[in-house]
């Protein structure tokens, strides 16, 4: 696989890498990112290499990223599927410099395409649920942004599974545009999207592109347990490790995990950050997870990832010593008792 292997996104056709650039690294705004010099060498690689899907929010580094690649894409544009994302807050103490109404959305994305640069959106994502506006308020104001022109596809982020589904099904009944991608955090750290929001985006119609597929380099064996820590700072860390630690992924059981990763590795002539990523690959429902780099040497390694085949037997250790606990109500209906109950006893052709 290359990255100009493209992949269909969602029920739509646009077509997409197998990789996507991440952007939350680009800027130094938050203590920890690549200096725009650096962010320009890492953008580069990608896109000389074939990559074509560019995400950042109007919030990454407090709109430094925006301004990056502002700057980067110049005569690329037309290559480039320019993703970002509206809803966290840019203005202390306005609370309606956040969430996801319509004043918001449209502010934002007046200041997205003002740092960016450009005329258009490619992708829009909701960046995360505000437990508060009305899903017809979003679903409205998401589908005028696209008739005006200045958004071109939805997307969702960090949202429960029950209401993607029910504002895909709005979109649906009432013929707005729907969403056809979801960004959900999903790694071999991270695998309870595997209950409810993978079969959703598989059933929905929506490509994945997980976030922090290396479980924000956990998976990269950088941490031990003498790191391990918990943080529920909230402010953005200005360090790489308290992000880390907020995520709650600093912990003996992602440890474990990550010790695993760098024995397969170590099998396999590879680097722990390329089994992460190749592992994430194998879900049939993923379409690009998002790589973030700070460095290029790290860019460079991301995208080795392409090259690697794990064997059936590593990955079979991958996913043994990552699997999440079974929730209701699949811990019952998988019971022998209940599987009696439900089939008879007959063997039954079945759908995922």
């Amino acid at each position: 696989m290359t990255l100009d292997n493209y992949k269909l996104l969602g029920r739509s056709g646009l077509r997409v890498s197998p990789l996507s650039l991440g952007t939350m690294t680009f800027g130094s705004d938050w203590g920890w990112g690549a200096d725009g010099d650096e962010a320009r060498r890492i953008f580069d690689l990608y896109v000389d290499r074939g990559g074509n899907v560019v995400d950042t929010s109007v919030n990454y580094t407090d709109g430094a990223a925006e301004r990056l690649l502002g700057t980067f894409i110049g005569d690329k544009r037309e290559r480039i599927v320019l993703a970002t994302k509206f809803t966290m807050a840019r203005e202390p103490g306005n609370p309606n410099s956040g969430g996801n109404h319509r004043l918001n959305m449209v502010r934002s994305v007046e200041q997205s395409l003002t740092q960016l640069d450009t005329d258009r959106i490619d992708l829009l994502y909701l960046h995360a649920w505000d437990m508060t506006t009305r899903p017809d308020e979003v679903m409205r104001a998401l589908d005028d942004l696209v008739r005006s022109g200045k958004v071109l596809y939805l997307g969702i982020c960090n949202t429960p599974a029950w209401r993607v589904a029910q504002m895909q099904t709005l979109a649906d009944i009432r013929g707005f545009s729907p969403f056809v991608a979801l960004q959900i955090e999903y790694s071999l750290v991270e695998r309870t999207v595997e209950h409810e929001l993978l079969p959703a985006a598989a059933a929905l119609g929506l490509g994945v592109l997980p976030w922090s597929p290396l479980g924000g380099g956990v998976l990269t064996g950088k941490y031990s347990l003498a790191d391990v820590e918990d943080s529920q700072e909230a402010t953005v860390s200005a360090s790489r490790k308290g992000v880390i630690a907020s995520s709650g992924h600093l912990n003996q059981r992602a440890i474990e995990i990550a010790h695993e990763v760098r024995a397969v590795a170590v099998e396999a002539n590879s680097t722990p950050s390329r089994v992460a990523l190749a592992w994430t690959l194998t879900n049939p429902s993923v379409v690009s997870p998002i790589i973030g780099a700070r460095t290029l040497a790290q860019a460079e390694d991301n995208l080795g990832a392409l090259d690697l085949v794990l064997a059936p037997e590593q990955l079979d250790r991958l996913n043994r010593i990552s699997a999440p606990s079974p929730i209701f109500p699949t811990r019952f209906t998988q019971r022998p008792l209940v599987q009696q109950l439900i089939f008879g006893g007959a063997a039954v052709e079945r759908r995922d």
